[in-house]
């Protein structure tokens, strides 16, 4: 999970955060389950939703790329008495796992867990020294490798789009100047660098370091492309009736949901300089709020979410809409193969 000044880390700046499911009773009533329902949980994690959504009597499909989350939520499979299914496997492939007659709900909670940024050797906290890591199914290309051998205009685009960091650029070359005489290893290694090259202020509430291990772990886990090839999934997979809730962290994160609502909500788009474009079959009507934020007590019990965003729609009996990514409008950055090649 992501929080913070538009998308940073807070917990990732201070100690461990004991994982608190964001959001959940507002993310049950946007999803309204009962008994005999079936949903689709596209981001198990510790299983707060998937717990909740159980507890009504429904049943579910619980997704996490991490193998140590599945691992973990087996002892829940084995409480739920059948009605739960947990799968390794990325969301954007939850169109896989769906019924053939449809889901009653997805629900889609974005971004990394406490539970990873408390465990050193996945590499996701520069608190605690471990392996430069942040891959969150433990396979592909590593923050190492990105690190390590990319571009430096691909390191200050990666920087810059995705943490929002402004001095993308000078970090980006004082990478570049060090890696020359020994690559980058461990999270302290990198974010010693970071504290050198652009120090931390009085006034500065975040580490210097949070925006690029925030850009590091976006980039090197898809997780922009992730969320719009699931949305994507989710609408094509959702029986007329059925809900899609998303609660995202970042203002990236929340920019590609809120266009994907737009996008379904029938209504003609464009520039009133230019010609309206023609309105189509809506394949989502808004469920409550167009955005819920987390109310004040909370945000006092539980940091991370501060930052948390929910929007959710329910599916009307329409056709699909087109299966074209460029409606996200999502940057443009070197593809993970040919920095990992």
């Amino acid at each position: 999970m992501t929080a913070d000044f538009g998308g940073g880390h807070p917990e990732a700046d201070g100690g461990p955060v004991r994982h608190i499911p964001v959001l959940l009773a507002e993310v049950i009533e946007a999803l309204q389950p009962e008994p005999g329902q079936v949903f689709l949980d596209g981001t198990f994690g510790a299983g707060g939703y998937t717990s909740a959504i159980l507890s009504t009597g429904a049943s579910v499909i619980a997704l996490d790329r991490d193998p140590g989350a599945v691992e973990a939520g087996q002892g829940l499979v084995a409480a739920s008495g059948g009605r739960l299914t947990l799968v390794h496997s990325r969301f954007s492939e939850l169109g896989r796992y769906a019924p053939a007659e449809g889901l009653d709900g997805v629900v889609l909670d974005i971004g990394v867990s406490s539970m990873q940024l408390d465990e050193a050797e996945r590499g996701f906290s520069f608190q605690k020294s471990g392996p430069l890591d942040m891959r969150m199914s433990s396979a592909g290309v590593s923050a190492a490798d990105v690190v390590n051998r990319a571009k430096v205009s691909d390191l200050i685009r990666i920087f810059g789009f995705l943490g929002e960091e402004k001095q993308a650029g000078r970090i980006a070359r004082a990478i570049e100047r060090r890696r020359a005489e020994a690559p980058f290893e461990t999270t302290r290694d990198l974010a010693g660098l970071i504290e050198t090259v652009t120090p931390r202020k009085a006034k500065d509430k975040i580490h210097p370091a949070t925006r690029v291990f925030q850009a590091l772990r976006i980039y090197v886990n898809d997780e922009l492309g992730e969320l719009a090839q699931a949305l994507l999934a989710a609408e094509r997979v959702l029986k007329p009736g059925g809900r899609l809730v998303v609660v995202s962290f970042h203002s990236l994160e929340d920019r590609i949901v809120k266009k994907f609502f737009q996008d379904r909500s029938g209504k003609a788009t464009g520039s009133r300089h230019l010609p309206a474009l023609h309105e189509r079959a809506a394949t989502f009507a808004p469920v409550g709020k167009a955005m819920i934020v987390a109310g004040e007590d909370e945000c006092a019990l539980n940091p991370r979410a501060r930052s948390a965003k929910l929007r959710a729609g329910v599916r009307t009996a329409a056709t699909p809409g087109r299966e074209d990514l460029s409606i996200f409008d999502l940057p443009e950055l070197a593809s993970l193969e040919k920095i990992g090649g």
